[in-house]
């Protein structure tokens, strides 16, 4: 096998590693679960484990690219911080890396990295620009435009998650996040005990929002007007991204996504109503094709982009657009182009 990339994911519960061929294929893959009590250190011993014990047949690879769940600095691969484990604050993860694996190292927040492997090898194809929203245990997005994500003025971007939906400060987030639909199903266990909804959910301390696909289909009267609320409020937030971006696609990812059409239709049919006359139908909205493997094609496509354009380890590739005092702004380098998309 000829030298290809790594894309690697670091989150709060799991850790993925896949490595890719010089066509951006996946060849191999590994998943391990993450300890939070073990810290960010724990983490990274379990990723240069993972990493120096790479498959017989992979050749050193040519650059990795990393997804990591929490703010980036992505110029530099230095981590903000984790809002789920302790330890990683102030890191140069991409420094770290570059020593581990003796390649170049491309860092960035993980829906940003989910939002270019969508653009690129999933549902965005073919479109531009693309916008990605993500729907976990929190929201959150991104955009790329021209094959590339955007990037705008430090620390953030495209964080549809805290996007305000009213002046009291309710958000994308607090309406339509995992852990929001599961608060809202519990209060259909006091307010609709009889629903089938109810019924599915009476007992259980987490997760809710999984039973969620079967009281639809079983016709539940909460469990619809509950996909319809939430669906609306995460219409309302993207019907912002549509009137300041006009992304020609819109690809709905995270766990709600697993609800298939019926979420899709739902989002849509909202959408459409919330947007000007004159974007009319408004881009269009699908579900995300890659599930769990977003992240790490995203970041297979980042590190594949890197390598072919050059660079510096641990340092993202920049295009310096115009020039300093313009107001133009450093953007990276094309990311879709010459990579496999099949």
């Amino acid at each position: 096998m000829s030298a290809g990339c790594m894309g690697v994911e670091i989150g709060g519960t799991k850790l993925q590693i896949v490595w890719a061929d010089d066509q951006g294929r996946l060849e191999h893959r590994r998943r391990l679960a993450v300890d939070p009590r073990l810290g960010g250190a724990g983490i990274r011993r379990q990723l240069e484990t993972a990493l120096r014990d790479r498959p017989r047949d992979y050749p050193e690879p040519r650059g990795v690219g990393v997804g990591f769940g929490g703010p980036v600095d992505w110029e530099t691969g230095v981590i903000q911080c984790s809002h789920q484990i302790e330890g990683w604050a102030g890191f140069g993860l991409g420094e770290w890396l570059h020593e581990v694996v003796q390649a170049p190292v491309w860092v960035d927040n993980d829906a940003n990295v989910a939002a270019l492997g969508e653009a690129c090898r999933g549902a965005g194809q073919g479109f531009d620009p693309v916008f990605y929203v993500t729907l976990g245990s929190g929201v959150g997005g991104g955009l790329v435009v021209g094959g590339r994500i955007y990037h705008g003025a430090k620390p953030g971007e495209a964080e549809i998650g805290h996007v305000r939906l009213d002046r009291q400060g309710t958000t994308v987030e607090s309406r339509c996040s995992g852990w929001a639909v599961d608060r809202r199903i519990r209060e259909f266990q006091t307010t609709d005990p009889g629903g089938a909804l109810a019924r599915l959910t009476r007992g259980t301390t987490g997760g809710e929002a999984r039973q969620l696909g079967p009281a639809l289909a079983a016709g539940d009267p909460a469990a619809l007007r509950l996909l319809e609320e939430t669906a609306g409020d995460l219409a309302w937030g993207l019907s912002h991204v549509v009137h300041l971006l006009h992304p020609a696609r819109l690809v709905l990812g995270g766990g709600l996504s697993l609800l298939g059409e019926v979420w899709r239709a739902a989002v849509a049919r909202a959408l459409s109503s919330l947007i000007m006359p004159a974007f009319a139908p408004g881009p269009s909205v699908v579900l995300a094709q890659l599930g769990e493997d977003a992240v790490p094609v995203g970041a297979v496509v980042l590190a594949q982009s890197g390598a072919v354009q050059g660079g510096d380890p641990a340092i993202l590739i920049m295009d310096q657009i115009g020039t300093p005092g313009e107001g133009t702004r450093p953007t990276r380098g094309r990311f879709c182009g010459g990579v496999d998309a099949g």
